[in-house]
C-alpha cells in the first residue's frame, strides 16, 4: 500500500493516549495528530458517560477546553445530530433491494438522483448526506467482498482516494461505525477497506477511535488472510495493513504475530512483524528475535507450522521479483548481516602455509570467536540448516563464503565453544555443496586438523565429558566401515533436526577422512588413547569415547591391527554410575564376541583378550571381604554389575560357541568355579532389583543369564521370600531396631550356642534381635550360625530357638545362597566318632546333590532345619542339571574324533551326541528319582515311632474317611494328638517338594511309581500331594507291567487316587483294572493268585465308594474269583460250597443281609477261620469285601 506511505498514520504516542484516555498526553499531540482523533474525542465530550466520578469530569473538562479550538469539531457535532435511527432503517431496506435485484442494481434508497461524482456530492451535501453517501459506498463494497468468495478484487471509489476529502470521508466513517455497529461490525468495515485505495490509513484511523477493538480487528484480519501472502496482490496488501497497525500499537505486536502462527496464515506478516521487532530491539551479543523465530517455526514440535513456513521459504525462492520488497529477501538480508556481524575480523581463505600451520596449537593467523559470540553462532548455524535442510533454501554464493567463514572459525575452549564445533562439522557434513572450491576444500582440512590436534584441550579447559574428538573418531570409523547411514543418523542427531542428506553427497568427505586425515590404522591407535569418561551415566549425553570403542569393536579394528582395547574396556566399567549409559551393555556384548570369534578364518589368533579373574576379583573384594557396609566404595554397584553381566554373558557365549570354537581348533579360556563362588551373585541382584528404573535393560538381562545358567538362584519360594524382607512388614521390624541390637557381634553369639545345653535364654535373644537386621547386615553371622546347628537337634532345645534360627537362615538365603548352603550341609554332618568329617565343596555338591540327605538322622524329625534341608536339596537338584548341562556342552568336541572314525556309515554323524544326551538326561532322572525315594522312605515311622503308637496309615485314612463319608472316624479321634507330631510336619514339608518336583517334571512322578515304594505311604502321598492326579495318565501303562507287584501297586495307588479324585477319567482307568483283574483271574496260578488278589481286594471296595456303578462288574468278579478258588479245593476234605453259595445270595438281595453283615460277631469272624489254605483264606478275603462294599452301599443310601 504505497499510496498510504504520504499520509500522516496515528503515532503509538497518540494510540497509548487514547487506549488510556490520558487527557494530559492528548493535550500535548499536535494539531495534525489531534485531528485524526477528532471523532472519538467528540463522541466522548457529548454523549452522556457511564463514568460519573469527579475525576472524570475534570477530564472532560479538559478535552471540552481542548476540542474548543478546533474548527473541524463542528462538522462533526453535526454529523452526530443526524437521526441515525432512520438512516439504519434506510441501510437495512437498501440491503434487501440489492439482495432482490442482485448486487449490480444501481438503484439506492440511501442516495438518489446522484447530479455530479462522489467528490462533488460529498463537497455540496450537508452531514446527513454526506453519512448517506458513505454509507452507500461503504455498503457497496461489503457486499461486494461478501460474494466474491475470497477472491480478492480492487475497488476504485473517488470518496476514499480525494486527499481533498479523506479527513471528512475519514471522519464519517468513524462515526457510522460507532453509531451503527450492528449494521457496520467493525471487522466486516476493516476487511472491505483492503479493497480501496488508502484503505490501511482509514483502517488505522477507525482502530485508532475505537481502541479496544485492536485484537478483534487483527484477528479477523488474518483469520480470512491467504496461507501464502506474498503470492497474491490481496494478501500483500492485507500485510501492509496489518503491519500499519502493528507499528500504530508495537507493544501488540508480538501478539499479532502469535496469532498468525496460530492460524498459520500471512507467514510474510510473521517474519515482517520479527523483523520489525528486531530492529526496535536490536541486541549486539545475544540471540536476536529473528533468529529465535524462525528457528522455533522450523524446529518446533507443531508439523503444521513447519510444514507452511517451509512453502513460504520455497514458493519465495520460486519467484522471479526477489527484490528488496520481499519479506523473504529482507529475512535472508538481515540474517546475513547478523552473520557477517559475529564473524572475526581478521579472515581469510587463503591457504595456510607450513609453516604457519606448525605455530603454537593456541596462536593462529585464524582470528577465533569472541566468547559472547558462540552461542548466538550456534544458533545462526541450526537456523541455515534448518532454512536449507527443511525449508529447502538455497544458498547465495555470498551466503554461503560467510557461512563457511563461520564453521571454520575456531571458537574458546568452553562448552560452548564445544557445542558449535560439533555443529560446524555436522553442518559441513550435511551441506558439503558449501564447499565448492579448492581453496574452501583446503580451508575445511586444515580446520578439521585443528578439531583434532585442539580436542584434548578443549575437554580438559571446558570440562565436559562428550567432546567433539569422539565425534571426529566416531565419523571417521563410519567412513572407513562405509555405515552412510549411521554418519546421517549421527549428523540429525547432533544437529537435533531430521533433514534428507543423500549418501552420494558424503563421497568428498569419505576420501577426505579415510585417506587424508583418519587412516584406519590412526582411528583405532588414537582410539585407545582417548581417556575413558569419568563416572559414566545416562546423564552425560552427546558423542563419548564409548561410542567410538564400540563402533572399532564392531568392525574388529582393534584385533585387525592388533591393538589391545582390554584395559580401556576395564577402566570404563570400573567408571561407571547410576543412571546406567545405554551403550555399556552393547559394549560388553561386542567385546565378547571380539574375545570369541576371530576376526577373520585366515587368522584365527586374532582375538581380543579377557578380563583377568584377579582384575574381577578387584572389583568384588570389598563386598567378599564384607565391607559392603561401607559408605564410601572404590567400586560402584553399577561398575560390579556390569562385571557380573560380562562374566555370565562371557561364559554363555563360550558354551553356545563351543562346536564352532572346537572346528577352529581354539579353546578360549574359562573362568573358574572358584571365581564363581566367590561373587556374590544373589546379593548383587538384589541390589540390582531396588534399582530397576537407573539399570535400563541390566536387571532383566541379569535374571535372564540367572534362570539360564543359575536355575537354583532363581526358586520362586526365594522370590516370594524376598517380597517378605522388603515389604511393609520390615520397615517396621528395622523402627523397632534398637542398639542393643545392632551391638551383638559374632563372637557373643558363638558364646551364646556354647551355652545351649546349660541355657537357651541368651541365645534366644540374641537371635530375636538379629531378626531385626537387613539380609546384608546378617552376613558376618553366617559363619557362626550355620556352625552351630548341629547343637540345636540336641533334645530340649526349645521350638522358638528353631523357628527363629529358621527364619535367619531364610533371611541370609536371600544374598548369599551358595555360601550359606555349602556351610549348613558341612555343618549337619552326622557326627561320628574317630571319623573325621568331610568338607564338601560348591562342586561336590553339583556333582551330586543327594549328599545333602546324607546328614544327621536327627535332621528327620526337626520340622525347622528338615525345611532348610529341603530347600538346599531343591536348590542343588536344579544346580546339578545346569552343571551336566554345560559340562555336556564344554565337552561336546571330544566326541569329534569318533565321529571322524565313522566314515562311511551313513546317519551316524550325531550318534556321540545323540548319547551323551541320553545318558545325562538318565543320570538327572535317576538322582531325582533317588531323593524322591529317600524323602518318601523319610515319611515311614521309625521302630521308636511305631513302639510309640505313631500310624500315619491310620491317620490319613481318618482324614480321607472324613472328606468322603463327612464322619469322623473313631481311630481319628483317638490320634488327634499325634497329627501335631514332627513326623506329621515333615511329611507335610516333603509333600509340597514332592509337588514342586512332580510339577516341574511329570517324568519324575512316573519314574518314581514305576519303581514303586511302601504301600502304607499311598494313603500319605495322595492327600499330601495336590499333583499326584497326573498318576491317571500312566496307571493303565503301569498295570500293563508284567511284574505282579507292578500291578498290585497300580490298582493299590488307583483306589487311593479314585477317593481322592472322583472323575471320569478316574472312572475309565478303574474299569480297565476291574477288567485286568478278571483277565488276570484266568491266567494266575494257585500261588500267584493268592499273592494278587489278597492285596488288591480292599481296593475294590474303594472304586465302589468312588464308583458306584462299578457294583455289578465288582460283586460278578468277586463270585467268580470265589468259584475258582472252590474249584481249586473240591477235591479237599473241606467244603467251601456254602461260602459260595451265601455270595450268591448276597449279591441277589444284598438288603437282606445287610443286618447280619453288621453284626459284631460276624463282623469278627465268628465263622471258623483257621485254614491256613490259601484258597480259603482268599475266599474268606472275598466274604468279607462284599460285606464291606454292602455296608458301605447301605450307610451311603
Amino acid at each position: 500500500m504505497t499510496e498510504s506511505t504520504s499520509l500522516q498514520f496515528v503515532s503509538p504516542f497518540a494510540f497509548e493516549a487514547m487506549q488510556k484516555v490520558d487527557v494530559v498526553r492528548l493535550a500535548s499531540l499536535s494539531d495534525p495528530e489531534l485531528r485524526l482523533l477528532l471523532p472519538c474525542l467528540v463522541r466522548m465530550a457529548l454523549c452522556a458517560p457511564a463514568d460519573q466520578s469527579q475525576s472524570w469530569a475534570q477530564d472532560k473538562k479538559l478535552i471540552l477546553r481542548l476540542l474548543s479550538g478546533v474548527e473541524a469539531v463542528n462538522s462533526i457535532v453535526a454529523l452526530l445530530s443526524v437521526d441515525f435511527h432512520a438512516l439504519e432503517q434506510d441501510a437495512s431496506k437498501e440491503q434487501q433491494l440489492r439482495h432482490k435485484l442482485g448486487g449490480g442494481s444501481g438503484e439506492s434508497i440511501l442516495v438518489s438522483q446522484l447530479q455530479h461524482g462522489l467528490t462533488l456530492e460529498f463537497e455540496h451535501s450537508d452531514s446527513p448526506r454526506r453519512l448517506r453517501l458513505v454509507l452507500s459506498e461503504l455498503l457497496a463494497i461489503m457486499n461486494k467482498v461478501s460474494e466474491s468468495n475470497g477472491e480478492f478484487f480492487f475497488k476504485s471509489s473517488e470518496l476514499f482516494e480525494s486527499p481533498v476529502y479523506l479527513e471528512e470521508a475519514a471522519d464519517v466513517l468513524c462515526i457510522l461505525q460507532a453509531e451503527l455497529p450492528s449494521l457496520l461490525p467493525i471487522v466486516d468495515v476493516a476487511e472491505a477497506l483492503l479493497h480501496v485505495r488508502n484503505g490501511a490509513w482509514f483502517l488505522c484511523l477507525l482502530v485508532a477511535n475505537v481502541p479496544d477493538s485492536f485484537n478483534e480487528v487483527c484477528r479477523g484480519l488474518i483469520k480470512n488472510g491467504e496461507r501464502q501472502d506474498e503470492e497474491s496482490l490481496g494478501g500483500r496488501r492485507r500485510t501492509d495493513a496489518l503491519r500499519f497497525l502493528c507499528k500504530m500499537n508495537p507493544s501488540q505486536a508480538l501478539k499479532v504475530r502469535g496469532m498468525v502462527v496460530e492460524e498459520c496464515h500471512l507467514p510474510g506478516l510473521g517474519v515482517a512483524l520479527t523483523l520489525d521487532h528486531t530492529k526496535n530491539e536490536a541486541c549486539e551479543d545475544g540471540v536476536s528475535d529473528l533468529v529465535c523465530f524462525v528457528s522455533g517455526l522450523l524446529l518446533g514440535t507443531n508439523a503444521k507450522v513447519r510444514t507452511w513456513f517451509g512453502t513460504f521459504i520455497r514458493n519465495g525462492q520460486q519467484r522471479k521479483r526477489e527484490t528488496s520488497s520481499s519479506v523473504l529477501w529482507q529475512m535472508r538480508r538481515q540474517l546475513l548481516l547478523e552473520l557477517m556481524g559475529i564473524l572475526p575480523t581478521v579472515r581469510s581463505t587463503r591457504i595456510v602455509e607450513e609453516a604457519d600451520v606448525e605455530m603454537e596449537p593456541n596462536v593462529s593467523v585464524y582470528s577465533g570467536l569472541k566468547e559472547e559470540h558462540v552461542v548466538k553462532a550456534s544458533a545462526l548455524l541450526r537456523l541455515y540448516c534448518a532454512l536449507m535442510g527443511i525449508a529447502g533454501l538455497k544458498p547465495t554464493e555470498e551466503e554461503a563464503e560467510q557461512l563457511l567463514q563461520l564453521m571454520t572459525s575456531r571458537p574458546p575452549a568452553t562448552p560452548a565453544g564445544v557445542r558449535f564445533v560439533s555443529l560446524s562439522f555436522c553442518m559441513l557434513l550435511a551441506f558439503s555443496t558449501l564447499v565448492s572450491t579448492p581453496e574452501q576444500e583446503q580451508l575445511m582440512v586444515v580446520w578439521l586438523s585443528w578439531m583434532i590436534k585442539e580436542e584434548a584441550y578443549f575437554e580438559s579447559t571446558a570440562g565436559v565429558s562428550a567432546s567433539f574428538g569422539e565425534m571426529l573418531l566416531l565419523v571417521a570409523m563410519y567412513f572407513h566401515s562405509n555405515q552412510l547411514s549411521a554418519i546421517i543418523d549421527l549428523v540429525c542427531s547432533t544437529l537435533g533436526m531430521k533433514i534428507v542428506i543423500k549418501p552420494s553427497s558424503l563421497s568428498r568427505m569419505k576420501t577426505i577422512f579415510t585417506q587424508e586425515i583418519f587412516t584406519e590404522q590412526v582411528v583405532t591407535a588414537h582410539a585407545v588413547r582417548v581417556p575413558v569418561t569419568s563416572n559414566l551415566s545416562a546423564n552425560i549425553t552427546g558423542f563419548l569415547p564409548i561410542h567410538c570403542i564400540y563402533q572399532l569393536l564392531r568392525s574388529r579394528s582393534f584385533t585387525k591391527h592388533k591393538v589391545s582395547i582390554k584395559d580401556w574396556i576395564y577402566r570404563q566399567l570400573c567408571e561407571t554410575s547410576v543412571p546406567l549409559h545405554p551403550q555399556l551393555l552393547p559394549l560388553i556384548d561386542v567385546y565378547i564376541n571380539s574375545i570369541l570369534t576371530p576376526a577373520s578364518k585366515s587368522n584365527p589368533e586374532a582375538t581380543n583378550q579377557p578380563v583377568t579373574e584377579q582384575e574381577i576379583l578387584n572389583i568384588f573384594q570389598e563386598v567378599i571381604g564384607g565391607d559392603h557396609m561401607r559408605l564410601s566404595q572404590r567400586f560402584s554397584i553399577t561398575a560390579q554389575l556390569l562385571v557380573l553381566y560380562y562374566i555370565l554373558s562371557y561364559e554363555e557365549a563360550l558354551l553356545a560357541n563351543t562346536k564352532s570354537l572346537a572346528a577352529m581348533q581354539r579353546k578360549p579360556k574359562s573362568y573358574s568355579s572358584s571365581l564363581m563362588d566367590q561373587i556374590p551373585i544373589k546379593f548383587l541382584i538384589r541390589q540390582a532389583q531396588g534399582l530397576q528404573q537407573e539399570l535400563g535393560g541390566l536387571h532383566s538381562a541379569l535374571l535372564r543369564l540367572l534362570a539360564t545358567n543359575y536355575p537354583h538362584l532363581c526358586i520362586v519360594d526365594d522370590w516370594i521370600c524376598e517380597e517378605e524382607i522388603t515389604g511393609t512388614d520390615a520397615l517396621l521390624r528395622r523402627m523397632l531396631l534398637t542398639n542393643n541390637a545392632k551391638n551383638h557381634s559374632p563372637k557373643q553369639l558363638q558364646e551364646a550356642f556354647s551355652a545351649v545345653p546349660v541355657s537357651h535364654t541368651q541365645v534366644m535373644q540374641i537371635i530375636e534381635h538379629l531378626t531385626l537386621l537387613s539380609a546384608s547386615e546378617l552376613i558376618p553371622y553366617a559363619e557362626v550360625l550355620t556352625s552351630n546347628m548341629s547343637q540345636l537337634l540336641n533334645s530340649g532345645v526349645p521350638r522358638r530357638v528353631l523357628q527363629t534360627v529358621n527364619k535367619l537362615w531364610m533371611l541370609l538365603n536371600t544374598v548369599m545362597p551358595r555360601r550359606l548352603w555349602v556351610m549348613t550341609v558341612n555343618a549337619l554332618q552326622p557326627s561320628i566318632k574317630f571319623v573325621r568329617q568331610q568338607k564338601y565343596t560348591q562342586n561336590d555338591l553339583m556333582i551330586d546333590p543327594l549328599i545333602v540327605l546324607r546328614c544327621d538322622q536327627r535332621v528327620h524329625r526337626c520340622p525347622p532345619l528338615m525345611d532348610i534341608t529341603l530347600h538346599m536339596l531343591n536348590g542343588y537338584l536344579l544346580a546339578s542339571k545346569a552343571y551336566l548341562s554345560a559340562h555336556l556342552k564344554e565337552t561336546a568336541e571330544q566326541d569329534r574324533p569318533s565321529q571322524n572314525n565313522t566314515v562311511g556309515l551313513v546317519g551316524q554323524t550325531d550318534a556321540p551326541e545323540v548319547t551323551r544326551e541320553e545318558l545325562k538326561n538318565a543320570l538327572l532322572a535317576a538322582q531325582d528319582s533317588a531323593a524322591v525315594q529317600i524323602l518318601l522312605e523319610i515319611c515311614l515311622p521309625t521302630e521308636e515311632e511305631r513302639a510309640k503308637g505313631v500310624n500315619p496309615d491310620i491317620l490319613l485314612r481318618s482324614v480321607q474317611s472324613v472328606i468322603t463319608t463327612g464322619t469322623p472316624h473313631k481311630e481319628m479321634e483317638e490320634g488327634e494328638d499325634s497329627l501335631l507330631c514332627n513326623l506329621r510336619e515333615v511329611q507335610c514339608l516333603i509333600c509340597c517338594l514332592l509337588h514342586q518336583m512332580y510339577i516341574a517334571d511329570p517324568n519324575i512322578a512316573k519314574l518314581v511309581h514305576f519303581q514303586g515304594y511302601p504301600c502304607e505311604l499311598l494313603p500319605l502321598t495322595v492327600a499330601g500331594i495336590p499333583s499326584m492326579h497326573i498318576c491317571l495318565d500312566f496307571i493303565p501303562e503301569l498295570i500293563a507291567q508284567p511284574e505282579l507287584e507292578k500291578q498290585i501297586f497300580a490298582i493299590q495307588l488307583l483306589s487311593h487316587l479314585c477317593i481322592q479324585y472322583a472323575l471320569p477319567k478316574s472312572l475309565s482307568v478303574a474299569r480297565l483294572a476291574v477288567n485286568v483283574m478278571g483277565t488276570l483271574l484266568t491266567v494266575l496260578t494257585q500261588a500267584k493268585r493268592y499273592a494278587f488278589f489278597m492285596p488288591t481286594l480292599p481296593s475294590l471296595v474303594s472304586f465302589c465308594r468312588a464308583f458306584p456303578p462299578l457294583y455289578e462288574d465288582i460283586m460278578s468278579l468277586l463270585i467268580q474269583i470265589g468259584q475258582v478258588c472252590a474249584s481249586d479245593v473240591a477235591t479237599q476234605t473241606r467244603d467251601i460250597d456254602p461260602i459260595i453259595t451265601r455270595l450268591q445270595q448276597i449279591k441277589e438281595k444284598p438288603s437282606g443281609w445287610s443286618r447280619l453283615c453288621k453284626d459284631p460277631l460276624y463282623k469278627n469272624g465268628s465263622r471258623e477261620t483257621a485254614s491256613m489254605d490259601p484258597d480259603v483264606q482268599l475266599c474268606h478275603c472275598i466274604e468279607n469285601t462284599v460285606i464291606e462294599i454292602i455296608n458301605m452301599s447301605v450307610s451311603g443310601i
